[in-house]
């Protein structure tokens, strides 16, 4: 087991650090003291983060790390960081691994007993939450969603039943797509708020029944510029009561046909209730 309780006494440091999502002036004192004193930057895109450090007036080496490239660059990052230097990363917005590249890097970090330090700031997802007036005790944020339709819906009906707010990230040319499947799948009842351009000159949020949410997006000529996060209020208890309802009567009348697991696999299908508690709640009706 590796502990971090004290600098390595050899090795440097992997930092993690948070820069803005759109208003520069959130990035904090700490995170430029990091950047201004370490060897290298691993940045997603060295041409947009060498803007940021421009603008800083710092001058450093930079490493693309993105999607296509960090299995095969990870490894010899840490190594320059095994003999002594120091590396932070970031990401082109907000914190890094928040649905950006890093994951890789960190794992990997972490088993050869690289010391990870992060350096919080702006998170987009927290930034959306706290000001969408929806529940944030407890929150599931499931990233991007499948690009094509028939498996973003498939994934949402997954989420059918989840009580804790549902938030997402999505682009603009995919966010009225998004809505008419969070309609059809969830609801035209479900409570959406939409958060845009976050931190920037034209913050607009979105917030009432998808309905409603869909309709002001499809009449706002600016809906097609900016990132989205997508907050969606959880299933009321009627919901998700209702649901298991439904459950129920799909499995009793499967299991008039068919054996229990060919009943399980196509209930939850229909359903997008879990196979294992399916398969359980198909062994009680058919004992009873």
């Amino acid at each position: 087991m590796h502990t971090d309780s004290a600098p390595a006494a050899i090795a440097g440091t992997l930092f993690i650090v948070a820069t803005p999502i759109g208003n520069l002036d959130d990035l904090t004192r700490r995170a430029e003291q990091v950047l201004s004193s370490v060897d290298l930057v691993a940045a997603e895109d060295t041409r947009h983060s060498g803007r940021l450090l421009q603008h800083l007036g710092i001058s450093k080496a930079m490493w693309a790390l993105h999607d296509h490239n960090e299995r095969e660059r990870s490894e010899s990052l840490l190594d320059r960081i095994d003999a002594g230097e120091s590396v932070a990363l970031i990401s082109d917005a907000g914190t890094p691994l928040i649905s950006d590249p890093g994951y890789v890097l960190v794992r990997t970090a972490r088993r050869r007993g690289i010391r990870v330090v992060p350096v919080p700031g702006a998170c987009a997802m927290v930034a959306a939450l706290s000001a969408a007036g929806l529940p944030t005790d407890r929150f599931l944020f499931a990233g991007f969603l499948p690009a094509r339709s028939a498996a973003r819906a498939k994934a949402l009906e997954t989420l059918a039943r989840e009580t804790a707010t549902l938030v997402f990230y999505e682009s603009p040319r995919r966010i009225s797509a998004l809505l008419q499947d969070i309609k059809s799948t969830l609801g035209e009842c479900r409570e959406v708020v939409l958060a845009r351009e976050l931190t920037k000159a034209f913050e607009t949020f979105y917030s009432g029944s998808v309905v409603d949410v869909l309709e002001a997006v499809n009449a706002d000529p600016h809906s097609a510029k900016g990132e989205y996060v997508v907050m969606v209020a959880g299933a009321t208890e009627s919901v998700t009561d209702q649901v298991a309802v439904d459950a129920d009567r799909v499995l009793t009348l499967l299991l008039t046909e068919l054996p229990v697991k060919k009943a399980v696999k196509l209930a939850a299908e229909l359903t997008g209730r879990a196979r294992n508690d399916l398969y359980q709640r198909a062994l009680e009706l058919k004992g009873a």
